[in-house]
């Protein structure tokens, strides 16, 4: 079975377009916790497809781009820049700290991401 970091780095490495999405989400325990540390957690894969989803709306292509990634047991923390690319070239670039957790069956069970809200808003225009 792959390290912990391995497969996080592989969740991070699968986002793109959002039918490629998929494959990253393959990656999640059916009871993953997913908190975006602004809004309210998200519990169980249905319930985060449907977020992931309704937030990546309208996006031509998404990417987590890894400045540097760490581990100790089966936790993981990632700085990343996430990138969210809009038709007509609109672009959005946005600092994150992830914190995962890699269950016993190599599936991805917490995903908490830190960001600056207001950041991400502003460049929404």
């Amino acid at each position: 079975m792959p390290e912990p970091i391995e497969i996080v780095q592989q969740f991070c490495d699968a986002w793109g377009t959002p039918d490629e999405i998929e494959a990253s989400l393959a990656l999640l325990s059916d009871d993953c916790v997913y908190h975006n540390i602004p809004v309210d957690p998200v519990v169980g894969i249905d319930a985060i497809r449907d977020f992931v989803a309704n937030f990546a709306a309208g996006v031509e292509r998404v990417t987590f781009a890894t400045n540097a990634i760490a581990a100790t047991g089966s936790t993981v923390l990632t700085e990343r820049v996430d990138t969210f690319l809009y038709p007509g070239g609109k672009r959005i670039d946005l600092p994150v700290m992830g914190t995962f957790e890699v269950d016993g069956d190599g599936r991805i069970s917490a995903w908490r991401d830190y960001f600056d809200l207001n950041q991400f808003l502003s460049q929404m225009g």
